[in-house]
């Protein structure tokens, strides 16, 4: 049913820079990887061009992919434990068995949503079979791919090995990211993809000629999207930020005391043009997410068309029914009402419980933290500051603006992600000694063992060691 479209080619795309000379798009893909926010932004004369043509496999990359295996085989524990249904899978797991079929029986089931993530758990469930490793298994891919993209994030924005390392481990430590990637739902594939395009994306914003980035940014948000439309959030971030970017360029905005770390500079991107700015931020998102819709609907316009306009009027209705564990955005951020994915009598005194809370650990420092990250955005300046603040605060206040009532906390999950950021940001500033971020991470490292029992069912618990763990009652 699906085709790869994403053969690699031989040849390379070539990218001319604002000197003249020429630029491999291989090169600046390996950039991205390789995370070397402070390379030179030219090739001088006296280093040969073949020099980058076969680049050499970097010491990020092998790191990425150490990531990448760690997280995944660690997500994979116990992930068939329980062998039903877990939560919402009673909605995903029967549309993606719907796709197998020979001939697909109507109505569609789960229409609400865009089809990619649902194509995957069917893909998984052709391969691994219809049983709960089956249905479970993409999400766990994606999980450790969003691990190593705030990885790849960290390289972006903070130039260094430990720094990048200890936010991926600060994220995998955050409950939220742990749950979400051990069930069959949409979430944790739009957040993988999201965190990849943003990782382009940073990677991007300093750079002379970000144009193979930022497109590579705008396919991935749209494959983000073709999950769960919530993809589209940061998506929104980045255009927003190349929108007033550009408005202050061309209002010939210069700051009094320019500084080279300042989020907006005069120079910044000179070969981007507005045709450059719909390719890689409508263009290539629609492209990308459309293509998810092929299977069921082939290229049909109106059928296309009117998929799309029953998504919207699924998630943007106000006329939705509350539900037991729904929650307001506002509370999100303090963890105020978690979502219990699964609570199980397994005996007299013991339960196997999947609560999805998150680590109060990692989670309430972090709204410290993110109060100093504003601070240095609004009066330091900082490029670095102003990104981490666009991708945490984007994709949760955007949920302010939705006219729809029924809220979840999981909903917060890629600003409670994006938050292992800010705190990496304020614990490696000067000042500070260097063992403190990584007593920190041994902090949130404890957080996450304590809370394991009630996050991952397979551990099971005493019931008087969940009354424990409910620290407040709006958690029962």
């Amino acid at each position: 049913m699906w085709r790869n479209y994403h053969k690699r080619r031989g040849t390379c795309a070539m990218l001319s820079d604002s000197c003249g000379r020429m630029r491999s798009m291989k090169t600046t893909i390996l950039v991205f990887v390789r995370g070397d926010a402070n390379l030179p932004r030219k090739i001088s004369q006296q280093q040969p061009f073949e020099a980058f043509a076969v680049p050499k496999l970097s010491r990020s990359a092998v790191l990425a992919v150490a990531i990448f295996l760690v997280a995944h085989l660690a997500l994979l524990i116990g992930l068939a434990t329980p062998e039903k249904f877990v939560f919402d899978e009673v909605h995903y797991v029967p549309a993606a068995r719907q796709m197998l079929a020979p001939v697909m029986s109507q109505p569609m089931l789960n229409p609400m949503h865009p089809p990619l993530a649902k194509e995957l758990i069917a893909a998984s469930i052709a391969t691994f079979g219809d049983n709960a490793l089956g249905w479970r298994y993409p999400a766990t891919l994606f999980g450790a791919l969003a691990i190593v993209a705030i990885y790849l994030c960290g390289l972006a924005l903070f130039s260094a090995q430990g720094p990048a390392i200890a936010a991926a481990l600060i994220a995998a430590f955050n409950q939220m990211l742990y749950v979400q990637a051990r069930i069959a739902m949409l979430d944790i594939f739009a957040l993988g993809f999201g965190l990849l395009a943003t990782a382009a994306f940073m990677h991007g914003f300093r750079r002379e000629r970000p144009h193979a980035l930022f497109a590579a940014a705008g396919a991935l948000f749209g494959l983000a999207a073709a999950c769960k439309w919530s993809g589209l959030f940061p998506l929104g971030v980045c255009i927003v930020i190349v929108a007033v970017i550009r408005l202050m360029q061309g209002w010939r905005t210069l700051f009094a005391d320019a500084r080279p770390d300042d989020w907006y500079r005069p120079e910044l991107w000179p070969g981007l043009r507005l045709h450059h700015v719909a390719l890689c931020f409508v263009v290539l998102p629609m492209v990308t997410y459309l293509a998810a819709f092929v299977p069921f609907h082939g290229v049909s316009l109106p059928d296309l068309i009117e998929a799309q306009r029953r998504i919207f009027a699924d998630n943007a209705t106000t006329a939705i029914a509350g539900h037991t564990y729904m929650s307001a955005w506002p509370s999100w951020p303090l963890l105020a009402r978690p979502v219990w994915f699964l609570f199980d009598k397994t005996g007299d005194d013991n339960v196997a419980a999947i609560v999805f809370l998150g680590n109060p650990l990692v989670l309430w420092p972090a709204l410290i933290a993110l109060v100093i990250v504003l601070r240095d955005f609004i009066l330091a300046r900082r490029w670095d500051a102003f990104l981490i603040a666009a991708f945490y605060f984007g994709p949760w206040l955007a949920w302010a603006l939705l006219p729809r009532t029924l809220g979840f906390i999981y909903y917060y999950l890629p600003a409670a992600t994006a938050a292992s950021l800010a705190l990496v940001y304020v614990l490696r500033r000067e000042g500070l000694p260097r063992w403190l971020l990584w007593a920190y991470v041994g902090v949130a490292a404890a957080g996450f063992a304590v809370m394991l029992p009630i996050s991952a069912a397979f551990i099971g618990t005493s019931m008087r060691t969940f009354g424990r763990l409910m620290l407040f009652q709006s958690w029962i």
